[in-house]
């Protein structure tokens, strides 16, 4: 399965404020630099997670119905499944009533029960089923739990401090162990 981000979260989960309070920078000099590190640490909590911190769509891209008739949807946490489609033989994109699938939201990651046979079989090799999905803790800093967040502020005072490769045991360190820590109880394993 792959995915395809369709709408950004349109804030970071840290306010630039907030960031340069933590740093203690008073001057707006590295402000785009500072910026640019919000969203790069968002984006690595994000992937070591598997969650969406602050709301944001997704399709997700699939070749085939899961045999199984369980279907795992990440990044969590899962607010609605808005849609889902089935490319039929003719490439046009059949849309199916979201109503009529089982969605556990609150299990991580989500589920998505498909029955078998009461679901047409896409009509193309790859990628003929798209489930696009609205995620994220909500739409400001604060729905986002609070370690998430000073994780986010512990990677970009890393990453501001040490603006070059970090050397530690001969391999690079890319992420401080106590970030490591903060996000180790929100990271969703896989099946």
């Amino acid at each position: 399965m792959s995915a395809i981000l369709l709408t950004p979260p349109a804030i970071e989960p840290v306010t630039l404020a907030d960031a340069k309070h933590f740093l203690r920078i008073e001057h707006d000099d590295d402000d785009d630099v500072i910026a640019a590190l919000m969203a790069a640490a968002r984006v690595h909590v994000e992937a070591r997670t598997r969650r969406a911190l602050i709301t944001q769509t997704w399709r997700l891209t699939r070749d085939v119905w899961p045999s199984a008739g369980v279907l795992p949807i990440l990044p969590v946490p899962l607010r609605a499944v808005t849609a889902i489609g089935v490319y039929r033989d003719d490439g046009l994109l059949q849309m199916l009533d979201v109503d009529g699938f089982h969605i556990d939201p609150v299990s991580a990651p989500a589920m998505l029960m498909v029955e078998r046979g009461a679901v047409p079989a896409p009509g193309r090799v790859s990628g003929g089923i798209e489930i696009d999905i609205d995620v994220g803790y909500g739409d400001t800093p604060d729905d986002v739990p609070a370690p998430l967040r000073q994780a986010i502020r512990l990677l970009v005072a890393h990453w501001y401090e040490n603006r070059r490769l970090v050397v530690a045991s001969g391999e690079v360190a890319s992420m401080p162990v106590s970030v490591s820590s903060l996000i180790a109880p929100f990271r969703v394993l896989s099946l």
